[in-house]
C-alpha cells in the first residue's frame, strides 16, 4: 500500500506524503500517530487500521477539523464522517482462495481442513474466512472444516501458532490461512518437518511468492494492496486540487489469484518499487479516471 500511495504522490509531483505506522499491530499507538497526522497533514489522511473500532473519535475529530479522510483496507467504524472506503471484497478474496483449493482436491475426498485467522475480531479477515469456508462447504461437502484457529499476526508468533496447530491436527489434508504471514509459516513448517500438505494463504509476501513457485503453496489470493494505496491518495489529491468533496461509497480495486500459471509474471512485477509502478501505472490511472465502474454503496462492502 505504501508503494502505491507514494506512486500517486509522485505522479502529481507537488505532494508531500507523510507515512507512519506502528512497528507491529498496535491500535493505541496508531491512534496517537493518527492524531499527529491531524496536525501535520491537514489536506487529507488515508487510514489503514487493524483496530478500526478505536478510530471513531479520532476520525470525527479529523472531520471536525475539516480534514478529509479515506478508510483503506478496513472500513471506518459506524458513527464517523468517513464516507469513502477503498478496500476489497474480502469475501471474494477468501472465495478465490477456496476456488483454487477445490481445484487441488478431487470431488468426494474426505478429511480435515484446518483454517487459521491471524487477527480474531478483524472483520476483513473474518470475511475472508467466510468466503473460503462457503466454497469448501459447497464444493467439497465431505471435508470437515476445523477452526478458524488464532494463528497470530507477528512472524514469530504466527510460526509458533501454526506449528502448534499442525501438531494438534496431524491428519489434516490442508492448512489454510487468510493473512500475509500464514503463507510464510506454513511452507517453513513443511520444509523443517519434511511433511507435505496442501497450504494456501492471502497477500504477497516475498517468501510466500517463492513458496508458490516451489509448490509448497498451491495459491495466494491477493488483495492488490498497491492499488488501494494509489487510489486512496490519488482521490485525496484530486479532491484538494479540484476543490471538491471526496466521492462517497465503497471502492473495490479487485482481487488476483496467484498460482503456478502466473507466478513468474507476478514475481517479476513484485520485484521492486519500480517494477510495481511500471505494471500498475495504466491500471491505476484507469481506475481513478472511471470512478463509476468501481464505486458501490458503502453498505454493500463485504
Amino acid at each position: 500500500m505504501a508503494y502505491g500511495a507514494k506512486a500517486a504522490a509522485n505522479a502529481d509531483g507537488n505532494v508531500t506524503l507523510n507515512a507512519s505506522a506502528p512497528t507491529g499491530v498496535n491500535g493505541p499507538v496508531q491512534v496517537q500517530l493518527f492524531r499527529s497526522a491531524i496536525r501535520s497533514s491537514p489536506d487529507g489522511i488515508a487510514l489503514q487500521a487493524l483496530a478500526p473500532d478505536l478510530f471513531n473519535r479520532p476520525l470525527v475529530q479529523a472531520a471536525d477539523s475539516d480534514i478529509q479522510t479515506v478508510a483503506v483496507d478496513a472500513a471506518a467504524p459506524p458513527g464517523t464522517k468517513t464516507n469513502l472506503f477503498v478496500g476489497n471484497s474480502n469475501t471474494e478474496v477468501g472465495r478465490a482462495l477456496g476456488e483454487e483449493f477445490v481445484k487441488n482436491v478431487p470431488a468426494g475426498t474426505k478429511g480435515e481442513v484446518v483454517i487459521g485467522l491471524a487477527i480474531p475480531g478483524l472483520r476483513l479477515l473474518e470475511q475472508r474466512v467466510e468466503g473460503l469456508t462457503a466454497v469448501i462447504k459447497k464444493e467439497r461437502p465431505e471435508l470437515t472444516i476445523k477452526g478458524p484457529f488464532d494463528s497470530k499476526s507477528e512472524p514469530t508468533d504466527n510460526y509458533n501458532a501454526w506449528n502448534s496447530i499442525v501438531k494438534a491436527n496431524p491428519k489434516a489434508i490442508a492448512y489454510l490461512g487468510v493473512g500475509a504471514q500464514d503463507g510464510v509459516s506454513l511452507p517453513l513448517i513443511q520444509k523443517q518437518t519434511g511433511r507435505k500438505f496442501l497450504a494456501g494463504s492471502c497477500d504477497l509476501d516475498p517468501a510466500a511468492l517463492k513458496a508458490v513457485k516451489d509448490g509448497s503453496l498451491f495459491a495466494l489470493s491477493s488483495p492488490e494492496h498497491w492499488l488501494k494505496g494509489y487510489v486512496s491518495i490519488a482521490l485525496l489529491i484530486q479532491s484538494k486540487r479540484e476543490g471538491k468533496k471526496l466521492p462517497e461509497g465503497w471502492w473495490n480495486p479487485g482481487t488476483l489469484v496467484v498460482n503456478s500459471g502466473n507466478i513468474d509474471e507476478v514475481m517479476k512485477r513484485q520485484a521492486n518499487e519500480q517494477s510495481r509502478n511500471a505494471y500498475f501505472k495504466a491500471l491505476a490511472e484507469k481506475q481513478v479516471g472511471n470512478p463509476g465502474q468501481y464505486l458501490k454503496p458503502l453498505n454493500q462492502a463485504n
